[in-house]
């Protein structure tokens, strides 16, 4: 089960307001988290309410308008922490990654405790266990259900997938770079971590997630993850190499894979070829 938001036992009003990153905590003008009232002040404070994404997937975008740039993306199962309701727009953050934004109400439901979590790019929902049934959904990688193993398959909710799209929700996949890879040729979407498309630090997101490796949303932040490398250090697959705004997984010592706006989609190729291109490369990562 994703971790609860914070309780309110934390709520202590002392000194200052600090400046605290909009991105990663839900501050506003009129609400705030009540977790954060002991570093900020707000008009009014609420307690969130977790409920998880009930579409295949949900774009989270910066303002309560369908116009609004995205930022981010839910897919279904994945939890949200509502602080506030207005005018059928959720705003609050996923719980994997805190990441803030707005979203239609009714794009959530309850939170189902998943068994399972889409593990392929994209999981073929049969109306029966048979791989001859008609096909009545998807499921974009990252989804997590709730189901139970029937042969060869898991029955769900919404119909049955094949369990070969799937993996056990405490079962992380063992090879990062491999899920990436599974991606190759994906359209770059900003905003998206899997439905759709992908964007560069959404992929490395995605990716590490699955193996059980928490990262943060954008690439600036991805700089925290593991340790640097040092300047006589090759690099290996798995390293994280980022670059002003950018971010890709190195699938051996030479070659990076990247969602990229250059190509518009999730490309193999070697880095010196992006660092060619005027990429300068900022940090490099290795997580373990």
């Amino acid at each position: 089960m994703p971790p609860a938001p914070p309780s309110a036992e934390r709520f202590r009003l002392v000194g200052p307001s600090v400046v605290l990153d909009p991105r990663i905590h839900a501050v506003r003008r009129d609400i705030a988290d009540i977790g954060l009232a002991d570093r900020v002040f707000a008009p009014h404070y609420s307690a969130p309410e977790v409920s998880a994404c009930a579409l295949p997937a949900a774009m989270l975008r910066a303002a309560p308008d369908d116009d609004a740039v995205a930022v981010s993306q839910l897919v279904q199962g994945e939890a949200f922490a509502v602080v506030d309701i207005s005018v059928g727009w959720a705003w609050g953050y996923g719980l994997h990654d805190c990441y803030v934004g707005y979203l239609r109400a009714e794009m959530l439901g309850p939170l189902v405790a998943p068994t399972h979590v889409v593990t392929a790019p994209v999981a073929l929902v049969f109306a029966t266990p048979d791989i001859k049934a008609p096909v009545i959904a998807t499921r974009t990688i990252g989804a997590r259900l709730h189901g139970i193993a029937e042969g060869a398959f898991v029955a769900t909710a919404g119909g049955y997938i094949h369990a070969r799209h799937l993996a056990p929700v405490e079962t992380p996949v063992a090879d990062p770079v491999a899920v990436a890879e599974t991606l190759v040729g994906a359209p770059y979407l900003w905003g998206g971590r899997g439905d759709g498309g992908v964007d560069c630090s959404g992929l490395v997101q995605r990716a590490l997630g699955l193996a059980g490796i928490a990262a943060p949303r954008d690439s600036d932040q991805q700089r925290s993850l593991g340790r640097e490398i040092g300047e006589g250090e090759a690099l290996r697959r798995g390293d994280i190499i980022l670059f002003p705004g950018h971010v890709g997984m190195m699938v051996d010592d030479t070659r990076l894979i990247h969602a990229n706006a250059h190509w518009m989609a999730v490309t193999i190729e070697p880095l010196d070829t992006v660092t060619g291109r005027g990429a300068a490369i900022v940090a490099r990562r290795r997580i373990a």
